[in-house]
């Protein structure tokens, strides 16, 4: 009981207008059931696998960031964005195939997989102990998924903040949502190589650290982790509460506990420094900027109206 009163008093309600012709009640008619089938979904694969909430919110982030939020990157083949080898570790996509399937039973050629996995990250975020967030639906689906497209508009771990900040400024979003979304880091994991620009590999391919703004103890520990660079090896994006979504990430951060070095830039730039420190005290700060913040992210690029497709499987275009 606590923690649903909690949810109902952190959940985010956005005003009733909405961006790019996205609407609160799109599907009320042709498909009024499509958030709760959404969610019963992910809390079901969720509770098989509680790694998957941060799969799908990390999915979100590589679709959005690249054609705009239209499901470019569940489309598969050779040359699509899931063949860039910075997408080879993203998960979540059966998750988001399985409920495509079992809405196109209740709901045939309605619901978009653009709509399917913004919902879907919404729900990880929650089931994760996160905010509750109501978002807008009406996005259709991409027709194009081109892996020239994206290397030069995802975030790479070693940027720094004007790099980040230059991407995020492409897609209309600001410096206070990069720090509010790079929150996400407080859930999912990483590969050994995504971090490894902060260590220089030894014989036998030992990492030793050299970044001074890593937490001696904290590398001590990734070096202990990670055999070396290219190992398949993961670690949690967050050494304290892995699988909880709260805001220890910002508290890492005060303590040189960011896994990458882009999480460190927040905390040594003064741009965003006292955001970082407000957040790491208040956690139902966090959650509301998180909520407007994820809003306009899931916003981004989006097609509507006679654009793109409803696509029948989220791996194909329609034939």
């Amino acid at each position: 009981m606590f923690l649903s009163l909690l949810f109902f008093l952190l959940s985010v309600t956005p005003s009733s207008s909405s961006p790019d012709n996205l609407s609160f009640d799109f599907y009320s008619r042709s498909c009024p059931d499509v958030e709760r089938i959404v969610k019963d979904a992910v809390r079901t694969r969720a509770g098989l696998d509680p790694s998957v909430t941060g799969k799908l919110l990390r999915l979100v982030f590589h679709d959005c960031m690249v054609e705009g939020c239209d499901g470019s990157v569940l489309l598969e083949g050779d040359e699509s964005e899931r063949s860039d080898p910075a997408n080879a570790s993203l998960g979540g996509f059966p998750v988001v195939e399985g409920i495509k399937r079992l809405l196109e039973v209740f709901c045939p050629g309605t619901v978009s997989c653009a709509d399917i996995l913004a919902l879907a990250s919404r729900d990880a975020v929650e089931l994760a102990g996160g905010p509750s967030v109501r978002i807008p639906l009406g996005r259709r689906d991409g027709r194009v998924s081109a892996v020239s497209n994206v290397r030069i508009n995802t975030v790479d771990t070693s940027f720094t903040l004007d790099q980040m900040a230059q991407i995020f400024s492409s897609k209309g979003l600001t410096i206070d949502d990069l720090v509010t979304l790079s929150g996400a880091h407080t859930i999912g994991v990483a590969h050994c190589s995504a971090f490894s620009d902060r260590f220089k590999e030894g014989p036998h391919g030992k990492l030793t650290p050299i970044d001074p703004s890593l937490n001696e103890s904290y590398a001590a520990q990734l070096s202990r982790e990670c055999p070396s660079a290219s190992s398949t090896t993961v670690v949690s994006n967050d050494p304290q509460t892995s699988l909880v979504f709260d805001n220890q990430y910002y508290r890492n951060l005060l303590v040189g506990k960011g896994l990458f070095q882009s999480d460190s830039a927040l905390f040594s730039d003064d741009r965003t420094k006292e955001k970082v420190e407000v957040f790491s005290g208040d956690q139902d700060g966090f959650f509301r900027s998180w909520g407007q913040s994820f809003v306009k992210l899931t916003a981004v690029g989006v097609k509507t109206g006679e654009e793109g497709e409803i696509r029948r499987s989220c791996e194909r275009v329609n034939g």
